[in-house]
Parts: structure tokens; sequence; C-alpha cells
């Protein structure tokens, strides 16, 4: 590769837009990619936030969702020689009660509707349903949704999924169980994207993240999230691409209609000879063009896009790892969680009115030293708590005044549940409100991790735009602003590759399988 010029310049170097890299690199392309922060990973990064010696993933840590794509599955890329290893643990996830008592859902479909059973037979039996469901049709239109390819008018099976989509996975789990322990179980599952599930648009979720979870546990990257951006690294460099971090691109050259390369915030220009493949935020990579006024498609994007769900998350140096009490005794879990679906839903309307929650919030929990005890010292644990807040505060509210109080309340409200997050165990505490979220990435727009989503005039709410392909030639897009939206799926760079290959003349079969 000579000097300050490549095949393909790719903007970020997130998880998506490092899996397109390496499936291009993979291809026989040339590759650069140029990331603003001092590492790479994006928001798929582990760090030491509290004390030294324990380290945090600082935003996503569950990679349930790539599992199923075949970057992962198939192991296209060959990360597995590059050191990416995965455990899929078992509980799944452990809910417990306000009673005493707590809802174990382990891998094992059979043993999780035995657990729903002890409060109502028929929930037990709806479990196995909603599983078999899945398995008999669901599954596949998800990977061909997933891929861009969902055909409703050709296939019954991507008809009942689009049908499902439409509804919302309240009306969903209300019609499939009885028990308000069932239905807060699949409640508390189905709120893991960070998406009102009240909502229209939310009624596959009860069914594709419950499946995730029996599947695979809470899937972790040993050694951290950012193990994948890692590997990923290594794949490019392996196949002669290059990475470099601390460069911020800042514009996106247009000549005659067409990308041709890209200026960091220093000032250096990198030649990009075919394409240029984004990650960055859609609302700002209108800004970003130098050469040509913004199309009106990529504007109608950026105005349509809305921050939806902001995060806010306390990160947690403990003494041991987090156990659960169960009626079979102490569980330790890698995830739990708290709250109600009645919490939940008090919760998104108190976010609404921009007020933060804390009498029965939806909180997980997660401490990955379960599995993988070298991320703290001395047997000592690592653990998160990740619920919602809304980013300006009604009433004059501050975050510079809130940040502590609201994280406090919520170490507080779990530890009435989980033992080992009560004062005398915990050792150190972080608290990241959405404005800090913001400040950590500027692609958390809006202290939104999860990528937001997209109104349109019709009131139909996108998690993803949908084309990869954007109104410039040689210009396309990947990252949580694109189809199908955030959390760690990897679909959006698989995606987005697919495509880029396919306009450059070169069979994607080459470097992936035809499965979705």
């Amino acid at each position: 590769m000579s000097g300050n010029s490549a095949d393909v310049v790719v903007i970020g170097a997130g998880h998506n837009s490092l899996i397109g890299a390496a499936y291009l690199a993979a291809a026989g392309l040339e590759v650069v990619v140029l990331e603003e922060q001092p590492h790479v990973g994006g928001n798929t990064v582990t760090e030491e936030l509290t004390l030294p010696g324990f380290r945090h993933d600082s935003c996503s840590s569950a990679h349930v969702l790539i599992q199923t794509n075949p970057v992962i599955r198939d192991d296209e890329l060959g990360l597995s020689k590059h050191g990416l290893r995965y455990v899929h643990t078992d509980p799944a996830v452990v809910l417990p009660l306000a009673d005493g008592d707590a809802i174990v859902m382990s891998r094992d479909r059979a043993a999780t509707a035995a657990e729903l059973a002890r409060w109502n037979p028929a929930d037990g039996d709806a479990y196995l349903r909603l599983l078999a469901d899945w398995e008999g049709g669901l599954a596949g239109a998800h990977a061909r949704w997933n891929a861009g390819r969902l055909d409703p008018a050709a296939s019954t099976d991507d008809a009942a999924y689009e049908a499902l989509r439409s509804r919302s996975a309240h009306e969903v789990i209300a019609e499939r169980f009885t028990s308000d322990q069932a239905r807060d179980l699949l409640t508390w599952l189905s709120f893991a994207t960070i998406i009102d599930v009240r909502r229209a648009g939310t009624g596959i979720l009860p069914f594709s993240i419950t499946a995730g979870r029996s599947s695979f546990g809470w899937a972790t990257p040993m050694g951290g999230s950012g193990a994948l951006p890692d590997a990923l690294v290594a794949s490019i460099e392996s196949n002669g691409g290059r990475v470099h971090v601390g460069r911020p691109v800042e514009r996106v050259l247009v000549r005659h209609g067409r990308a041709v390369g890209v200026v960091t915030a220093d000032g250096e220009s990198w030649e990009a000879r075919r394409a240029v493949l984004s990650s960055a935020h859609i609302t700002q990579l209108a800004g970003m063009l130098d050469g040509a006024e913004a199309p009106a498609e990529l504007r109608r994007a950026a105005d349509t896009w809305q921050t939806g769900i902001s995060l806010f998350a306390v990160h947690l140096a403990t003494d041991a790892n987090l156990t659960y009490e169960t009626h079979d005794g102490p569980v330790a879990s890698v995830a739990g969680g708290i709250g109600s679906a009645a919490g939940l839903y008090a919760q998104l309307d108190a976010f609404a009115r921009g007020e933060t929650y804390a009498v029965d919030p939806w909180v997980l929990v997660v401490c990955q030293t379960v599995v993988d005890p070298d991320r703290a010292p001395d047997g000592q644990g690592v653990g998160k708590l990740l619920t919602f807040a809304p980013r300006d505060l009604a009433h004059g509210g501050d975050w510079a005044v809130e940040r502590d109080r609201f994280a406090a309340q919520i170490v507080e409200r779990t530890a009435e549940r989980v033992p080992g997050l009560r004062p005398e165990h915990v050792l150190a505490v972080r608290g990241e409100a959405p404005v800090d979220l913001e400040a950590r990435n500027r692609h958390n727009v809006g202290g939104s991790c999860h990528g937001g989503e997209f109104q349109l005039s019709s009131g139909e709410v996108l998690v993803g735009w949908p084309s990869h392909r954007l109104p410039v030639e040689g210009l396309y897009q990947t990252g949580a602003t694109a189809h199908p939206g955030g959390s760690v799926s990897g679909r959006a760079g698989r995606n987005a590759a697919r495509v880029l290959l396919t306009d450059l003349g070169i069979d994607p079969a080459t470097v992936m399988g035809a499965g979705a």
C-alpha cells in the first residue's frame, strides 16, 4: 500500500467498520481504517474505569446478537486464530424478585420452562412454544431481515415475521404468558435493545432476544469487549490492511459527484481510489462532504434521526463476584437484572417527562469476572449496572449534580436484591450519565449508544437507515445508524461489505458464504 492512498478508506474503527474493512481486505482490496480515538473499538472497548487492574467494558458487554452472524458462527474471517474466544454462560440471566425468590433463565429450555411453571404451568408450555415458533421459520426470516433481504410477498415465514414486527412486544407477551413473573422476565429480556416495548414494531423481540439468550447465554468475550476489535485489527493487518488511531476524519472529499478520499482534523489527506466506507454518525456525515452539496436523501436521513432512549451506566469494583439467592441456593451469574414490566413502563413515562426514576427501575446487572477472573485482581469483581435516563433533565436538572445521586439510587435499589452490591462489598463506583457517554464517543449523539432511530413521516420507526449505498457515488455507510441498527451484531459491517464488493464487481462469495 503506497502512502496516503488505498482502494477503500474506512472512517472509524468501531466493530462494524472493522468487520467491513476485514472482509474488504480479505477480498484483496487495499484498505486503510482511520479512527479518531487513541484506541480501536468505538463502543466495543475494555478500559480501567474504577481502580487499577479492574478492566471494565465501558459500553457494550454482551455479544449475543453477533453469535448468529456468519462472521462468528462460521468464523468467516478466521477471528478465532487471532485469539477471539467466547464463553456462552449458564445461567443466561437471573432476575431476583421482591419476595426473595428469583427467576433463573437457563440455557436448558426445559429447565427454564419448569422454572416458569412454578408460577403457572401454562407459562412453561408457552415458553417452549415461543422457542418452537422461532425455530419453525421466524429465525430464518430474522436472518433475512438483518441482511436486508426480507420478502413477505414471496415467503410465508417472512410474512409471519413482518406481521409480528408490526405489533408490540407488550401485546405479544400479554397474549402468550399469564403470570406476572413470566411477563416480567419476557418484558425485561425484550427491552435489551433499548426500545420501548409498548411500541408497534417490537413484536418480534420476545422471540429473537429470548432465543438468543437461550442459545448463547450472556455471550462473553474473554479479555473483555475489546477482544473483538483487537481480533478484527489482526485480521485486517494479516491481509495487508492498515489501522491508524488518533486520526479524526473531518471531511469526505467529493469530486465530480464521487467520493475520492478524506481529510483528517490535522489536514492529512487520504485518497480512496475505489470507495469510502463511513461509520460517521448519519446526522454528521452530511456536513462532512467537501465538494458537493449534501443530497436530499442524506439530509432527510439526518433530519428524521432521533436519539431514542439514552443510557445511564454505573461501573463498579467489588470485593467478590456477584451471586443471587434462588430457591435452589446461591447462584453466580454473569448477567442478572431487576425490574418489573410495570416498573419499566413507569420509567419510560418518567423518561418522556425528562425525569429519572429509581422506584422499580429496569436494570441490567453484569459481572463478567464470574467467567473471566483475570479482569480483576485477587478474586475481586468487575460489575456494571445499566439503565436509562434522559440526556436533558426537566426542571433545570444538571447531570453534574444528579449523576452521583442517581448512580447511588440505582446501586441501592439493586443491592436490595443483590447482596454483593451492599456498601461493604463495593470498592469503587463510577456513574456515567448520557452526557458522559456522548462525550466518550461522538457517535453517541444525545447519549444514545444504540444508534438511535429514524422517525419517518409515515409514522414508521426504523432502527437503522436501510441503505448501505449513500446518494454519493463511492460512499457507503456502516455503523449503528445503518441497518439493522445498534448492539454488537456486526450485521451492518458484513452487509456493507457485501454491497460494496458487489458494486466493485467482486463476488462476495470469495470471502463470505451465501447465508444471511
